[in-house]
């Protein structure tokens, strides 16, 4: 079932009607289809002007890639973390009153062997649960890391996504990474980006690791927990 976002702006002009609306759904004019409602007019000496209107509309996802067998068998303890995110998933969504399918499963171990839990959230209607720049889609996450991590007594990493946000997030973020990286560079000043989630602050530091002339650091506590990019 494919998400269909749809967003309508008013502006001067057709052209700051679609920046605006570009800029509140945080993606580039690729992710979206836009339909030109009213051109808008200037009038006669400012008499009868009329603001234009736009509407865009998030292009559906691709479909998922098959999932792959997991190589590592999953056991008793693990079915049971599966089971505890999930069933904490769809609590919070009924206390939203919000219609959607969940599934859980493990991602790929990270270097120190461990695999966070994806979840990934699918409905008609649930761009409320992403927010601008996803900030309800992390504060979610967040608190299903905290409920989780405290129901098993260890820390446990959840990683929420609603119909396919999070790759399209990831393309931005790195996209993002590298420009404030020739930023820093070209203005010999550390770039400090806005509070992000752990697995935020990761794609960030993944796509820098190499780069010549920066480095990365996270600063700040959680949630407020933030990326630096320093010029060597």
């Amino acid at each position: 079932m494919n998400l269909r976002t749809t967003l309508e702006k008013i502006a001067p002009t057709v052209q700051e009607a679609i920046a605006e609306g570009l800029a509140e759904l945080h993606l580039t004019p690729e992710d979206v289809e836009i339909e030109v409602l009213d051109s808008g007019s200037r009038g006669l000496l400012g008499i009868g002007s009329r603001q234009a209107r736009v509407r865009l509309t998030v292009k559906a996802p691709p479909p998922p890639e098959p999932v792959a067998p997991l190589q590592a068998p999953v056991s008793s303890q693990e079915e049971k973390l599966l089971q505890k995110v999930r069933q904490t998933v769809c609590d919070l969504l009924e206390k939203m009153n919000m219609t959607a399918s969940v599934t859980v499963s493990y991602g790929e171990a990270d270097g120190g062997g461990d695999r966070p839990v994806l979840v990934d959230i699918r409905g008609n209607d649930l761009g409320v649960l992403i927010g601008r720049r996803g900030e309800i889609l992390n504060a979610m996450q967040y608190l299903v890391n905290l409920i989780v991590s405290k129901q098993m007594e260890q820390w446990v990493q959840i990683i929420l996504d609603v119909e396919g946000y999070r790759a399209r997030r990831e393309r931005q973020l790195r996209q993002m990474a590298r420009r404030l990286a020739e930023q820093a560079v070209r203005t010999g000043r550390r770039q400090v980006l806005e509070p992000m989630p752990a697995n935020e602050r990761r794609i960030i530091h993944i796509e820098l690791r190499d780069h010549p002339d920066v480095t990365t650091v996270s600063i700040g506590e959680e949630p407020a927990r933030k990326v630096t990019i320093v010029p060597k």
